[in-house]
């Protein structure tokens, strides 16, 4: 196997183990706009980070983290609705990191692997950074674990029970914004959140707790990759949204499959 191939498989696998379990949490939630806003930041932080001079991970992070910490504290004021705020930020951001990378006249930079990823292009560097990301983020889903379904399954009687569930939230999102920094060269800031969203759906309909869901994600990841990247090469196909389509198969199949849900005692 030719090594770009290898590469890009190890690091689209990286991608689906770490993301699926994040995943559950944002389908289970209903936050799927939320991390919609944070990919599409990421593109600002992309521009910072050239204009800057400095590591465009570091760069996305940073601009990812901080649009979760104004996203977390606009909510916490009511002033707009959520959908209403989400739909502001998210495209303000994108459209700021458009128009910041206009303005470099004097820098070549390949927006479409930026907007729709190039995962046949990841180097071992870049591996080593969705790698080390992503088990970041994984620890610290593991830490926040027990709270966050706490928080999940009814709010307010975990506040009652000493959760602190805006510290939760927040650090969540944090979160979020770790593992879309690491997977947006594997399928791009417009479809990153697909990876998110899809695999987590796709295990949820044959999940009996959160951490069934979380590994059959990491399942239903793992095959899209697979497939996704084996279209891209045999078809000639954008490897990124040959990906995603990949995993929107396999959702259309788990629908179609008989399941009956056993019910609990």
């Amino acid at each position: 196997m030719d090594s770009f191939l290898v590469t890009a498989l190890v690091a689209g696998l990286g991608v689906a183990v770490f993301m699926a379990p994040l995943g559950a949490f944002v389908v289970w939630r209903r936050m799927a706009y939320f991390g919609d806003a944070l990919a599409h930041s990421a593109l600002l932080g992309v521009a910072l980070g050239f204009l800057f001079g400095i590591n465009a991970n570091f760069a996305v992070i940073a601009v990812c983290v901080s649009l979760a910490l104004a996203l977390v504290g606009l909510r916490q004021s009511k002033l707009l609705a959520d959908d209403t705020l989400l739909g502001i930020l998210s495209h303000s951001a994108l459209s700021l990191g458009l128009v910041a990378i206009a303005f470099m006249e004097t820098l070549r930079i390949d927006l479409m692997a930026y907007l729709f990823g190039d995962i046949l292009a990841v180097s071992w560097d870049d591996i080593a950074w969705i790698y080390g990301g992503g088990a970041l983020a994984l620890a610290g889903l593991v830490w926040l674990w027990r709270p966050l379904v706490a928080i999940t399954v009814h709010e307010e009687l975990a506040r009652v029970e000493g959760v602190k569930a805006f510290r939760i939230q927040l650090a969540f999102m944090l979160l979020i914004a770790v593992v879309i920094a690491v997977a947006m060269k594997v399928v791009g800031i417009l479809l990153v959140t697909s990876l998110l969203i899809i695999p987590a759906a796709t295990a949820r309909r044959f999940a009996h707790s959160p951490e069934q869901m979380a590994g059959l994600g990491i399942v239903a990841g793992c095959l899209a990759v697979t497939g996704g990247l084996g279209g891209a090469l045999t078809w000639d196909l954008p490897s990124g949204p040959a990906i995603v389509v990949a995993a929107a198969g396999l959702f259309l199949v788990a629908l179609v499959i008989p399941f009956r849900r056993r019910r609990s005692a």
